[in-house]
């Protein structure tokens, strides 16, 4: 009996598909042999301290009630029939288990006339990973010999289920490992120990341009590798293989790689290996740097751009305080001194140059209220965008006109930028806009940004290139902005910054 139990419960198992439905089948081939209504697997639960229904043969219906029961139950070590065979580790022979006041399914067992019951564990390597139980509707003596027997049986399915678990685990562990290089957005590169490519994910397909059938197999040196750096990572992987001390393992370093069509472009790139028994395997993570690159030269060359602007600025206030305002204040000054010799003297002429005093004193509080308006007009910062803005407009050499103005205010950087926007928009529209007639401005707030635009009707033609607009665009940049210029030949001009205002 011993040999035919274990022979089918292998064919059972051999054909299952996976381990609930070796278990499954396990189930229904001792059950059958041995004429049992109702057999049940039991595992751990997660907690390790309980047992859990993890499969369940039914030979007919009469069994549903104890089967539900079943299910939901879960037992701790010697409690009921699957927790004696787990705490002693051996099989266990019920008589009638619809009597034994040991078993919690006493009740369920009667009302679905089952009575004797066995219970052998299940084992591998590991010790008793499980628990099958079987049901007759008959009373039947211990058996001793059909024990001994399903203690051999419980060994062998113990192995086999362990076994039919590995193989689960490694398919799963292999599709979670096709599924990350499938979706991984870097480019992974797997080489052997004789630098011969072994896989080629998507990501290398698209970024390199081989297929990965074309690519494996292939040298990586040869693939991807420039010219002259080929002897170098040859060298360099030989010298790892003979004395195992890594130079460029598991560091991020940054180097040339190379295309399909023979183009060259940055990438970063970590190399790790794998741990796996046998010849040497690596891991090579590549990211294609070449936007991150340019951003940081974009926003290097921005920089170097503001603090030109803001020493300009700085030397274009000198001198506009020293040509104008210091000198209007110098003549005052003189005019006062030569007032004051007059006034015993001449007290008509000292009066008439007090006068001209005055007057020069107020074109120089003239000048310098322009020059404010320059560095940071007084009217934004007390009143908001719509009376700053429409003070711009107002002083245009173009008819202009605001279309729209948000009544809000905004951060202080935000309004300030706005303003220079449209500042520099007009003044461009002034002195570059050949044909213009007229202008407009509008300002709204769209996604969390304020949008300002200006537009005029001249022939078109613009462009960022110039230095205004390069530095008007660094300072939209500078608060996470944009700023672009829609000039087509004959259409006008339109300059769009979107400035996000946090909101």
């Amino acid at each position: 009996m011993a040999v035919r139990i274990e022979q089918t419960v292998a064919r059972a198992v051999s054909s299952a598909t996976d381990v609930g439905d070796a278990y499954t089948r396990a189930l229904e081939a001792i059950g059958t042999d041995l004429e049992w209504n109702l057999a049940a697997a039991w595992e751990p639960n997660a907690d390790g301290e309980t047992l859990g229904c993890a499969s369940l043969w039914s030979r007919d219906d009469d069994a549903d009630e104890f089967a539900a029961v079943t299910r939901t139950t879960t037992f701790a070590p010697g409690e009921g029939l699957p927790g004696a065979v787990w705490e002693s580790d051996q099989a266990v022979w019920v008589a009638d288990a619809a009597t034994d006041p040991r078993l919690p399914r006493q009740e369920a067992a009667r009302a679905a006339g089952l009575h004797s019951a066995v219970g052998f564990p299940v084992r591998s390597e590991r010790g008793v990973v499980g628990v099958i139980e079987g049901f007759a509707d008959r009373k039947l003596e211990p058996d001793q010999e059909l024990l001994n027997t399903l203690e051999v049986v419980g060994a062998q399915l113990g192995q086999l289920i362990e076994r039919r678990r590995a193989e689960e685990t490694g398919v799963a562990v292999e599709r979670r490992h096709r599924a990350t290089l499938e979706a991984a957005i870097d480019c992974v590169i797997t080489m052997d120990h004789n630098g011969d490519v072994l896989e080629f994910n998507p990501a290398a397909e698209t970024t390199f341009g081989y297929t990965s059938e074309e690519a494996v197999g292939r040298e990586m040196a040869t693939l991807i590798v420039p010219e002259e750096l080929r002897d170098r990572h040859r060298r360099g992987l030989r010298r790892y293989l003979d004395n195992d001390e890594p130079v460029l393992l598991d560091r991020r370093i940054e180097i040339e790689a190379v295309r399909r069509d023979g183009s060259r472009f940055p990438v970063e790139l970590t190399i790790t290996r794998i741990d796996v028994p046998g010849a040497a395997v690596f891991t090579g993570h590549l990211r294609d740097i070449t936007d991150r690159l340019e951003a940081e030269r974009e926003l290097r060359e921005s920089r170097t751009r503001l603090v030109e602007a803001a020493d300009e600025a700085r030397r274009r206030i000198e001198r506009d305080l020293h040509d104008g305002a210091q000198q209007q204040l110098i003549s005052v000054a003189m005019t006062l001194e030569a007032a004051s010799r007059q006034i015993e003297e001449s007290p008509s002429e000292a009066r008439a140059l007090l006068d001209e005093a005055a007057a020069e004193l107020r074109q120089a509080t003239v000048e310098l209220r322009e020059l404010a308006r320059g560095i940071h007009p007084a009217v934004l910062t007390e009143g908001g965008l719509d009376p700053a803005l429409r003070g711009l407009a107002s002083r245009s050499k173009v008819a202009t006109t605001i279309a729209a103005v948000p009544e809000r205010r905004f951060p202080m950087p935000v309004e300030a930028a706005a303003y220079f926007v449209v500042a520099e928009g007009l003044t461009n529209v002034a002195r570059h806009a050949d044909g213009a007639s007229s202008a407009e401005v509008e300002v709204a707030e769209a996604d969390g940004s304020l949008v300002v635009e200006v537009s005029d009707d001249g022939t078109g033609g613009a462009t960022l290139d110039g230095s205004g607009l390069r530095g008007l665009s660094d300072r939209v940049a500078a608060l996470g902005g944009e700023l672009e210029v829609t000039s087509p030949a004959g259409g006008g001009t339109r300059l769009r910054a979107v400035i996000p205002c946090g909101s």
